[in-house]
């Protein structure tokens, strides 16, 4: 049977590269980067020369921006705590979207009890945000925008540049989740105007257990996990060392191979999003038709529930998502479906086909040749489609 990774939104196969760089830190350089000795001294100069790679990736000005993670989730929480906490002296209000990552979504949440304000705001039928939403959710008490580079679900990349424009003239604070976009097309924090980016290396063929947080150099931020003077002193904890050892070299190899990685995907992805609306009846597209990803094709297929159709496909050795890797067992709508128009009837329907560089157009047809039956098949089953035909 054929095998066909489509998921590499929830997470990419680590380089080679990668895992070779990692394996003498797990072995012979195991020292703890905090003590003054050689063992320590090495694996201090590799976090350290981790840290001037992943801000190249992005164009840091400084590499002492990098703040290492767990994950990217992780930067999220740091972010929006941090921020809120350390600046709740001007204001106790943040503004964010309503189809963000749930670690966004759920700090913010947390920071609802805490006291702290927060505007959602709303997003059109592609899943864009409109920057005149972000000003006019703005107040005098606002500390920090959060509103990510694109969304790792529907693969809408946000207007960015334009929303730091308005955080800039307003004096607020602006953090971006770019887990999905960072090492898949170019991510330049100037560029972008951004204060906060969170990354993770697994989404481009790094290490799990690493992630990263941008904070540009004079942003007021308090500790997020409080015991030690690592990471400056904003984040305690041993270090990861072979994890960042893997993020640092993935951010590298990225940063030579980024601008290919999209010119062979988006074929792909458009091969892919054809084919299926061709082959299929009553399947949508979702997501913004050209300010998307190049990896991802993301539909709803009416009338069959997507969960039931991703488990026929992985007896075809297909393996592909029904949305965020962090809600795809939870069996319910996605809240970033919902929050684009969608009906949530249909939106139960959602299938996300995210390709990575391993990916062919052999994979692309296969897919469109293994998926129609079995649409077909979950249809005949479906009492939705048998009062659908016999009305």
């Amino acid at each position: 049977m054929r095998k066909v990774y489509f998921d590499h939104a929830a997470t990419t196969q680590p380089d080679r590269r990668v895992v070779e760089a990692m394996l003498p830190y797990l072995e012979e350089t195991f020292g703890n980067p905090s003590s003054i000795h050689d063992y320590g001294s090495a694996a201090k100069e590799a976090i350290e020369k981790a840290r001037a790679r992943v801000a190249s990736l992005i164009n840091a000005a400084r590499p002492e921006e990098i703040y290492f993670t767990s994950s990217g989730a992780e930067a999220d929480n740091f972010a929006l705590k941090g921020i809120a906490l350390g600046n709740q002296q001007k204001g106790k209000h943040i503004v964010t979207s309503q189809i963000e990552h749930h670690a966004v979504m759920h700090s913010a949440q947390t920071m609802e009890k805490w006291g702290f304000q927060v505007t959602y705001v709303p997003v059109d039928k592609y899943g864009v945000v409109d920057p005149a939403d972000v000003a006019r959710a703005i107040t005098p008490q606002t500390t920090l925008v959060s509103i990510m580079h694109a969304n790792s679900e529907v693969g809408t990349i946000q207007p960015i540049a334009e929303i730091a424009r308005i955080t800039r003239e307003r004096g607020v604070l602006l953090h971006t989740d770019a887990v999905a976009t960072v090492g898949i097309i170019p991510v330049d924090v100037k560029e972008l105007g951004v204060d906060l980016l969170s990354l993770s290396g697994h989404a481009f063929y790094g290490p799990k257990g690493a992630g990263a947080l941008y904070v540009h150099k004079g942003v007021r931020i308090v500790p997020f996990i409080d015991g030690g003077v690592q990471e400056g002193g904003r984040r305690a904890g041993t270090e990861n060392v072979p994890a960042i050892v893997g993020l640092g070299v993935a951010a590298e190899i990225a940063k030579a191979e980024v601008p290919g990685r999209g010119a062979q995907l988006t074929p792909l992805r458009d091969r892919l999003a054809r084919g299926l609306l061709e082959r299929i009846d009553r399947v949508y597209l979702n997501g913004h038709p050209t300010q998307r990803l190049p990896s991802h094709v993301n539909v709803c297929v009416e009338y069959i529930e997507g969960e039931s159709i991703l488990l026929f496909l992985n007896m075809q050795g297909v393996a592909a998502s029904s949305g965020s890797a962090c809600t795809s067992r939870a069996l319910k709508a996605s809240h970033v479906l919902t929050a684009m128009g969608v009906d949530p009837a249909l939106a139960q329907g959602s299938l996300l086909f995210s390709l990575g560089r391993g990916n062919t157009q052999e994979d692309v047809d296969y897919v469109l040749e293994v998926l129609p039956p079995i649409v077909e098949r979950l249809r005949q089953m479906s009492p939705l489609y048998a009062a659908r035909k016999d009305s």
